[in-house]
């Protein structure tokens, strides 16, 4: 006997992405409803080779009797339609900022803390976390396990797709106006400087302290899924990158740690993928890993301007184990533990 899912914000690209992965790993579905707003009620959608779906309204629909709902249509839209369909019966995997930092409210990677799944009873949501978190955590885990870590300093270089369509149209409009020498084409809405063949200091909004909402986000998430004892300083850029966001991470633990037994750790790890070779390269970038659910790691290093410190390079699909992928995982743990049928 299989599931009634639901996919809110079925029209997006993340939306798009759940739907493709639930048919990928054959989620065991019995139906799959694709919700989106009203101006997209009709709209046809694939789920999978042979079925088609036709996007019903958000606003309207019952969620009674829908086992699982994988939403991802904007925090504003979250905070009013989760907690209705939590009320009905239905497990909300939210994709959006909304429910993050909710303490009712566990967020989860399930490489790190599959555990925390089991709060879903306080109030029938689960968080998924910022794409950006889910990639570096997916990371430090094993060796915050084997080493202990207590800092980390991370700089993160994100693919345009993090901002939506609207984003990744942009990018592309920009890149052409330029060639073309077409001036209408040139001009920024979503970004607030030229992204094309550029680079963008700035990701969400400023807050008091000097730091983005981007770079807060990544600190108290990684506090929250991983350990509250992790102290993390981040710098978030976005990049002319369609998918796939880059990281490089450098940390500092408490035991002694070495390239060699970093990697060892790392090639042992669920959801890692090593590629870590000295060589011209020998290692993974955006483009390479677009359309694939790990997280590759390269150029492990030591850091030898610290006591026990290593710098590594991590890229991940942000559309796909950052969004879609992490919460189809999420789903995957909540019937193995806690619905099974």
């Amino acid at each position: 006997m299989g599931y009634k899912v639901a996919v809110v914000g079925a029209t997006g690209n993340v939306g798009r992405e759940m739907l493709s992965i639930l048919a990928e790993r054959k989620f065991p579905v019995d139906e799959v409803i694709a919700l989106a707003s009203k101006r997209s009620v009709g709209t046809e959608i694939s789920f999978g080779e042979d079925v088609v779906l036709k996007v019903q309204d958000l606003e309207t629909f019952d969620f009674t009797g829908v086992d699982i709902a994988l939403s991802s249509p904007g925090a504003s839209v979250s905070k009013v339609f989760a907690p209705r369909a939590a009320a009905a019966g239905c497990v909300v995997i939210d994709n959006t900022s909304h429910f993050r930092m909710d303490p009712d409210v566990p967020l989860v990677v399930p490489e790190v803390n599959p555990d925390a799944v089991a709060g879903y009873k306080k109030r029938g949501i689960i968080a998924n976390p910022n794409c950006s978190t889910i990639q570096m955590v997916v990371a430090l885990k094993p060796l915050h396990v084997a080493f202990g870590i207590k800092r980390v300093v991370v700089s993160s270089y994100q693919s345009v797709s993090g901002g939506g369509k609207d984003a990744m149209d942009e990018l592309f409009n920009q890149t052409r106006g330029i060639y073309m020498n077409d001036p209408f084409t040139k001009t920024q809405k979503k970004f607030t400087k030229q992204i094309a063949f550029n680079v963008i200091p700035h990701i969400d909004v400023f807050m008091d302290d000097g730091a983005t909402k981007e770079e807060w986000k990544m600190t108290v998430e990684t506090a929250k899924i991983l350990d509250p004892d992790i102290q993390v300083h981040a710098n978030c850029c976005r990049v002319p990158v369609f998918i796939g966001h880059a990281e490089y991470v450098n940390i500092e633990t408490v035991k002694p740690i070495t390239d060699e037994s970093a990697r060892k750790v790392l090639k042992a790890a669920e959801g890692i993928s090593i590629v870590d070779m000295r060589e011209n390269g020998g290692y993974v970038t955006p483009v390479e890993c677009a359309g694939e659910d790990n997280v590759f790691v390269s150029r492990i290093r030591v850091d030898q301007t610290v006591k026990n410190g290593l710098s590594f390079w991590c890229v991940a699909d942000n559309l796909r184990k950052g969004a879609a992928l992490n919460a189809v995982q999420i789903a995957e743990v909540l019937i193995r533990d806690h619905l099974k049928k």
